[in-house]
């Protein structure tokens, strides 16, 4: 089968389409025809040799696809063959087939096409455990949702919205503030323009601060989190965008405020924890897609020729929601 394999030294440009071998399907899997993959920062990270693929998985890039199933194996329960689906993947979305564990892999709703399903498994369910499982978000409270017109932004936005839940969000131009607001969010904050986001949170809840702050950003914004967390709220750190290591931390304020430090990637779960998000998702949320109260946000899409045109605007931060590739 084709696929695209990292050459050279990971800069833009060392992406190549060429051939590698067809994966096999073993007792839980299924074997997708990818239609269409999504495309993540961590895509990025493992081009540049920074996260690489979990042992014994494809070394293929991509975490995500929507495709049909052409292949089972013997212990699937609940899916035929030429099923329409879309799978959250520890690797191997840039391909013409992938096999994945059924935990990981929904239905796309009926009036979801391939390429907006592609966008939907690994930013909407990431998005879902932070808020949710991790976070404890409830109605009512106020979420701080930090790259709001991200992939993961954005489907965040959408659910706390959905759960009646406050959404504070930050941005980095008046483009994607405005689309943020469109999308629900209460409260929009520019921080190219207002640094000051802590304060900005405060004022904003009269001081009573956010209940839980959803953060890729790291340790640039480690005070400013604390400063803007509200009594018992929770800072659920999915990625650390500006660097590991936070100084100056003032610590009494984490012991003042009772704050809950969660740290979580989701690539290296098991396939049982997998299985467990993926259920609960569907549950709670998948239909919402068919009666429009979701919808996966497509920045743009190109073809997986274009996959160095693809991952240069996401690196250069340009994309609102979600960047695709359509596999040929």
């Amino acid at each position: 089968m084709k696929a695209i394999q990292i050459e050279a030294n990971g800069n833009i440009g060392c992406l190549k389409i060429g051939k590698v071998n067809e994966p096999e399907v073993g007792k839980n899997q299924l074997k997708i025809a990818v239609k269409a993959a999504g495309i993540n920062r961590a895509d990025i990270l493992q081009r540049m040799g920074l996260y690489p693929s979990p042992p014994g998985v494809s070394e293929i890039i991509g975490l995500e696809v929507s495709g049909q199933i052409v292949e089972m194996g013997e212990n699937i329960d609940g899916f035929s063959i030429g099923d329409r689906v879309m799978a959250l993947l520890a690797g191997g979305g840039y391909a013409e087939y992938v096999i994945v564990d059924q935990g990981s892999v929904m239905r796309i709703p009926d009036k979801i096409d391939f390429v907006q399903a592609a966008g939907i498994a690994e930013v909407f369910l990431t998005a879902y455990q932070a808020m949710f499982l991790l976070g404890n978000l409830k109605s009512g409270e106020v979420v701080l949702i930090h790259a709001g017109a991200s992939g993961v932004g954005t489907a965040a936005n959408q659910l706390a919205k959905e759960k009646g839940a406050k959404v504070i969000v930050t941005a980095g131009n008046d483009e994607k503030i405005d689309f943020c607001k469109k999308l629900g969010a209460d409260f929009c904050i520019n921080y190219k323009t207002d640094s000051n986001f802590d304060e900005l949170v405060m004022r904003y809840t009269n001081n009573k601060g956010a209940d839980l702050i959803i953060d890729f950003i790291g340790a640039d914004y480690m005070t400013r989190n604390i400063n803007a967390a509200g009594l018992d709220g929770r800072i659920v750190m999915l990625a650390f965008m500006s660097g590991a290591k936070a100084d100056g931390v003032n610590l009494s304020k984490i012991l003042m405020k009772r704050l809950t430090f969660i740290g979580s990637t989701l690539r290296s779960r098991t396939d049982a924890y997998k299985t467990n998000l993926t259920q609960s998702f569907t549950k709670d949320f998948l239909d919402l897609f068919n009666q429009g109260k979701l919808k996966p946000i497509i920045d743009s899409v190109y073809l997986w020729d274009k996959v160095d045109e693809a991952h240069e605007r996401m690196g250069k931060n340009l994309n609102i929601g979600k960047i695709i590739l359509k596999v040929s």
